[in-house]
């Protein structure tokens, strides 16, 4: 009797698709910016415009319809949905999995260790998939609310190698992911310099985000070495610009089908 197959793991499918050079989009979606039409209205395109994961949180997390604007979701796609939390009360929503962030380019304990400890038993219970992610916060040209709300500077914008050696630490630690994060509004993406450097000193899969408003910006993030590419704050304003970004990720994937990487 043949067996069936095996689900993979959210982490496995990205350790995967990294192996074979692939990359993948991911929208980040911020509750206190939507509202049931908007969100329908991005649903629809990225039917059009394949996503490969909806992020869901942000640094404030004002309003209380998160879990009504996931299950919307869960019912109009089949797109894997991550939890993107700054707290430990944004946990709610029926999502696949969550982004266990450590903040290791800050020194602030809470962001390191103090709210894990307080959501442990409630993620414990949740039957989400936990990717513990090493968060690194790069300065970006102008101050975001992720830096002020966690309390930390960010990473200087021309220091790859600050970068690097923090993943590094983040990986010889144990952390599953990076991710190298401008913040929601970045007038300037983080640097290629930056992300390539990052790339050269860690296996784990790589996101990049924050400022992202542009082809170009995407293109140079992928082929810096990002694996996974995070557009936000430019989708809610321009939605439009998710065919855009889509094609980017697509241009890469095509290529790696004839080329595919074996690191």
């Amino acid at each position: 009797m043949r067996q069936p197959t095996p689900t993979l793991t959210l982490y496995d499918a990205l350790r995967i698709r990294r192996q074979r050079g692939r990359k993948a989009l991911a929208v980040l979606l911020d509750p206190d910016n939507l509202n049931e039409t908007s969100l329908l209205h991005l649903l629809r395109l990225s039917a059009v415009h394949p996503v490969d994961y909806f992020f869901v949180g942000g640094s404030l997390v004002l309003s209380s319809h998160q879990a009504a604007l996931i299950a919307l979701i869960k019912a109009h796609s089949r797109v894997p949905v991550l939890l993107f939390p700054s707290h430990s009360l944004h946990l709610d929503g029926p999502a696949d999995g969550v982004l266990l962030l450590a903040l290791i380019s800050g020194r602030n304990p809470d962001f390191l260790i103090g709210q894990h400890v307080v959501a442990a038993p409630r993620l414990r219970a949740s039957g989400l998939e936990l990717l513990s992610t090493g968060y690194m916060l790069v300065d970006s040209g102008r101050p975001t609310t992720a830096s002020y709300m966690s309390g930390t500077p960010p990473l200087p914008h021309n220091k790859p190698s600050i970068a690097a050696c923090t993943a590094l630490a983040g990986e010889q630690l144990g952390l599953k992911l990076m991710y190298l994060d401008g913040g929601s509004g970045a007038e300037n993406p983080v640097s290629s310099a930056m992300i390539a450097a990052v790339r050269a000193a860690v296996v784990a899969p790589l996101i990049v985000g924050g400022g992202l408003n542009t082809g170009e910006k995407v293109y140079a993030a992928l082929a810096a070495g990002a694996d996974v590419v995070v557009v936000g704050n430019h989708i809610e304003a321009e939605p439009e610009f998710l065919g855009e970004a889509a094609g980017v990720v697509a241009s890469f994937n095509h290529a790696a089908v004839s080329q595919p990487s074996l690191r």
